[in-house]
């Protein structure tokens, strides 16, 4: 039996806005990302899910509360959480090294604390098939944050097929087919909201 997988990344936080890493650390959403959660119940209205997970951080719990308008029971796991980066966590995002092949950037965040890229990709991999082997499970939703949902894909299909043009924006949704143990990408979903600013 083919079963769904629609994993999507969390609304715009603060730290979104102001440029901060995130990873475990965390911020609330801006009335931007409360909006792009509300387009994103749109989008998935005409689904019929039966489960839903989230990341334990706020910002995940928040948006999916948003896009089930506050009421299903859903269940939340540390397994979902960002990458952790360790001290870098709260600071500016400029501190992040360019990624033009002359720095290790997956080196880097483990000397401080933090995960090496192919540990986030196992426990994200690992936890969603657990999720989908559940004989019940067969449209899921599941809330969980930009690097996390981004290491996963890559697990699946090397994301320079799939159209990132726009980015992996907030609340964007990557939607999987899972079958006979294996994930299979289909497409991704970006709810768009209107700039007012």
């Amino acid at each position: 039996m083919t079963k769904h997988l629609y994993l999507m990344r969390h609304g715009e936080t603060l730290f979104n806005e102001r440029r901060k890493i995130q990873g475990w650390c965390d911020s609330p959403l801006t009335n931007k990302g409360i909006k792009q959660a509300e387009v994103a119940r749109e989008c998935l209205k005409d689904i019929q899910f039966d489960h839903y997970y989230s990341s334990t951080s706020e910002r995940c719990c928040d948006t999916l509360e948003i896009v089930t308008d506050y009421k299903v029971e859903y269940k939340r796991l540390k397994q979902l959480k960002e990458r952790n980066f360790g001290t870098f966590e709260g600071e500016s995002e400029d501190l992040n090294p360019k990624r033009d092949g002359t720095f290790d950037y997956d080196d880097l965040f483990p000397h401080y604390g933090g995960e090496y890229l192919e540990d986030v990709v196992k426990r994200m991999s690992n936890t969603l098939k657990e999720i989908m082997d559940k004989e019940d499970h067969k449209n899921v939703l599941v809330v969980s944050h930009g690097g996390a949902c981004y290491s996963f894909l890559s697990s699946v299909v090397d994301p320079a097929i799939v159209d990132m043009h726009g980015g992996f924006t907030n609340c964007c949704i990557l939607h999987f087919e899972y079958e006979n143990g294996q994930f299979k990408y289909i497409e991704i979903i970006r709810p768009q909201v209107e700039d007012n600013n």
